[in-house]
């Protein structure tokens, strides 16, 4: 990509009542890391200058794992939406903040990618892809789009009768026609910076919230006689958002089979994929295996040639070369090399075993029986 300053927005202020949670939505976590957190990683392998995170009033808790665990390389940025009025107006707040890291020149020549906080699926690929068709288009906004066999209760794009994008319809406000468009709008966009903020001047609430949505600039933009191009998603899972448990459990499943091919190819044995659960920060080495049944969750860390399972749950623990685990529950605890655990054992938090042990209801009693 070229050298063109780069911004991005992250809208991370829904309220999420679908979620039916205590939770803020973008801190529901999927294999256990915050949703709001991939979409952060997406962004950190780009060239952006600077992001801006919208959050909604008393987001403390959010604000805070996000600087605690995102990417270093992010230099970030908090506004606060102080009322719920939409995505036109939290991009209208975000980009005041970005208003101050540029000069005039420099802010209008600009590009801006805008992304809600809850497409934890959405690749770097994808993204470069949405930043580059901006950029040789040369148009105002350029849409992230997904081509659906079966797209209920999507929004479609609509072009006009010379395949210009002219606006983005909701599903019940859509003509019998539109309903059979499969082309449907992600909320994933790249605009032109110094055309944005216009565009969300001449947005009008026409709602019963009294709220301003993003997609609206899509109609206003093409009024004007600007082009608003699309760039298609290559896998439509990755455009999927995240509203309510459901739809989190099936972006959970998703990622599950993400980071489990990432290790089978990393030389991971599993013999049944499906039955195996990682959280994104485990770290594994070449020629471990895992049975069915294995949970490895927080920072566990597993050595070359260590086999788990079956019915192995760690959290943040350390498991050493050649050790073996079968139906153990542990938490916090270092397990030496050649180390022998159950069946059916579970360890103290903060428990040691030496290089040798073995621990289990066939090993006499207690920690500490060498092999």
């Amino acid at each position: 990509m070229d050298h063109r300053p780069l911004s991005a927005i992250v809208l991370a202020a829904g309220e999420g009542t679908r979620m039916n949670s205590a939770t803020a939505k973008p801190l529901h976590r999927l294999c256990g890391r915050a949703m709001v957190l991939y979409v952060l990683d997406a962004l950190a392998e780009l060239t952006v200058d600077r992001v801006v995170v919208v959050v909604g009033p008393g987001a403390t808790e959010l604000t805070k794992t996000i600087q605690s665990e995102a990417s270093r390389a992010l230099h970030l940025e908090f506004v606060e939406q102080p009322e719920p009025r939409g995505t036109g107006d939290a991009v209208a707040i975000a980009l005041t903040g970005l208003f101050g890291s540029y000069g005039p020149a420099d802010f209008d020549e600009g590009d801006v990618i805008v992304l809600p906080g809850d497409i934890p699926l959405l690749q770097r690929r994808t993204l470069v892809a949405l930043v580059e068709g901006h950029r040789d288009s040369g148009g105002a906004a350029t849409l992230l789009t997904a081509r659906l066999a079966e797209p209920t209760d999507c929004s479609r794009v609509v072009r006009d009768k010379d395949g210009r994008v002219a606006r983005i319809v909701e599903e019940p406000e859509a003509t019998d026609d539109e309903r059979q468009i499969d082309e449907v709008a992600t909320t994933a966009y790249c605009f032109r910076q110094g055309v944005l903020a216009p565009a969300l001047r001449r947005l009008w609430p026409d709602n019963s919230l009294g709220e301003y949505y993003l997609t609206d600039t899509v109609a206003v933009l093409h009024d004007a006689g600007y082009a608003v191009n699309t760039v298609v998603a290559p896998d439509p899972v990755e455009a999927l958002e995240v509203n309510d448990r459901a739809q989190l459990a099936d972006a959970e499943a998703h990622l599950r089979q993400r980071i489990n091919r990432y290790w089978m190819r990393q030389g991971v044995t599993m013999w049944d994929p499906a039955a195996t659960y990682l959280d994104a920060t485990v770290r594994l080495e070449a020629d471990v295996t895992l049975l069915p049944g294995v949970i490895l969750e927080g920072r566990t860390t597993v050595a070359r040639g260590a086999v788990l399972g079956p019915s192995v749950h760690l959290v943040d623990c350390e498991v050493a070369a050649a050790a073996q685990l079968s139906h153990t529950v542990a938490s916090h605890i270092q397990i030496g090399e050649r180390c022998s655990v159950g069946p059916f054992a579970v360890l103290e938090k903060g428990a040691r075993l030496a290089r040798g042990e073995r621990h289990g209801p066939f090993f006499g009693p207690g920690i500490g029986q060498s092999s």
